[in-house]
């Protein structure tokens, strides 16, 4: 009888109610995932997409020409790939943390210091220092909390981690015009008072440094995990090159080559900023319910009927769904990536932080490969933006190709 109860009474614990330490865990968690989030909208929300909506009053109030408003938007996405680089001597040399909070300051300074178009190289030099921010923000946010984050709560921790880059292409589209009202000058002082506010907020949420592992290097060496590592890196690329059309071209699209004007041009933006908000929560968590490898193989499926789609129809409707799917794979792809990356080398920190490292420059290449060699295209065809769409379709259509040539030969061996 005794013996019994005991047994009912041991059953009964699991039942029991999270204790304190696993609720302040969790509380931590998403102290955690929210700095991420905060300094994913700095350094890429804010620093990259702000500046899109700004061009126009650039050229108005004849800071700059036109043609050297897209030297400096270029100048970007090179302190992007500079940044992707660069991360993790940064961190080796002076911490993860450290220089994260480092970069949030440096591209709240990069707002206030756009505020006066001193010179060209002035400007030219603090958009190539925000887009190198973006670049290391990029590569180190994620790495520093995931090792903190349950396995079966990474992929949702990720997917807030880069909602800040939909929130920062939702901003460009709503917060930045209404800011454009009070001047142009007055626009870059409140995007940098933004930044700085959430510096400080983020400042102490930061998790402390995981310990470098020991982990024995054979782990990463495995050859299947070194060749699928190696394949995903290309994929990447491919998808970069796929988003390509839309968030350049998407607005000109819309409102020039379909006739409609800049107005309507500037809600599909929106929509698209939208579904960039949304997108890294649905990911995310598709990869921790299914695994990040058969959610990566449906995203590219799902991504590639997207950005092939006004090649079919250029309804409103389709239209629609097309500007909110792939503006919610812009940022959505991210944590899908880094918990594949998670998958192949799960035994090694530091191997985890360099094969993203390399993804993230594998992305930079390809974007900006695709940006100029788009824009060529573009002029060579005369507007003909149904063909940037085509190609776009393509990459991320070989991306999938290799994903599943990538399965089959697993399984034949």
């Amino acid at each position: 009888m005794t013996n019994t109860g005991t047994k009912q009474h041991v059953k009964a614990r699991p039942h029991q109610r999270p204790g304190p330490a696993s609720q302040q865990t969790s509380q931590m968690s998403w102290r955690y995932a929210a700095a991420g989030l905060s300094a994913s909208l700095v350094g890429l929300g804010l620093a990259r997409f702000s500046y899109t909506p700004l061009i126009p009053a650039l050229i108005a109030a004849k800071w700059f020409s036109a043609s050297d408003v897209v030297y400096l938007g270029a100048a970007n996405l090179a302190g992007y790939l500079a940044g992707a680089l660069a991360a993790r001597a940064v961190a080796a040399r002076i911490g993860a943390v450290r220089a994260l909070r480092a970069m949030m300051l440096l591209a709240t300074l990069s707002f206030f210091a756009s505020s006066t178009p001193v010179s060209f190289a002035w400007f030219f030099a603090w958009r190539f220092l925000s887009g190198l921010v973006g670049g290391i923000i990029m590569v180190l946010a994620a790495s520093v909390i995931l090792p903190h984050i349950s396995a079966a709560r990474r992929g949702i921790a990720g997917g807030v981690i880069f909602a800040g880059v939909g929130l920062g292409v939702a901003a460009s589209g709503t917060l930045v015009p209404l800011l454009l009202q009070q001047g142009l000058q007055q626009s870059w002082y409140g995007l940098g008072a933004l930044s700085a506010l959430l510096t400080l907020a983020s400042w102490r949420n930061w998790p402390a440094e995981a310990k470098a592992d020991a982990a024995p290097l054979h782990y990463a060496k495995h050859q299947h995990a070194s060749t699928a590592a190696r394949a995903l890196l290309v994929q990447y690329g491919l998808n970069a090159v796929a988003l390509v059309p839309h968030m350049v071209f998407i607005v000109d699209f819309v409102a020039r080559g379909l006739g409609q004007g800049i107005a309507a041009g500037s809600r599909y933006w929106v929509l698209y900023g939208l579904g960039a908000i949304v997108g890294p929560l649905v990911t995310g968590h598709l990869g921790d319910r299914s695994g990040f490898g058969p959610a990566l193989r449906a995203a590219f499926l799902i991504e590639a009927a997207a950005v092939l789609l006004p090649t079919v129809s250029t309804a409103p409707v389709s239209l629609i769904v097309s500007s909110v799917v792939v503006g919610g794979f812009t940022p959505g792809i991210v944590p899908l990536v880094l918990g594949r990356i998670h998958e192949l080398v799960p035994h090694s920190t530091e191997q985890q932080r360099a094969t993203w490292s390399h993804a993230t420059t594998s992305f930079a290449l390809f974007q900006a490969a695709a940006a100029y060699g788009f824009s060529w295209i573009y002029a060579q065809t005369g507007g003909d933006y149904l063909v940037l769409f085509g190609l776009g379709g393509g990459a991320v259509v070989l991306a999938l190709a290799i994903d599943l040539g990538l399965a089959l030969t697993t399984r034949k061996a």
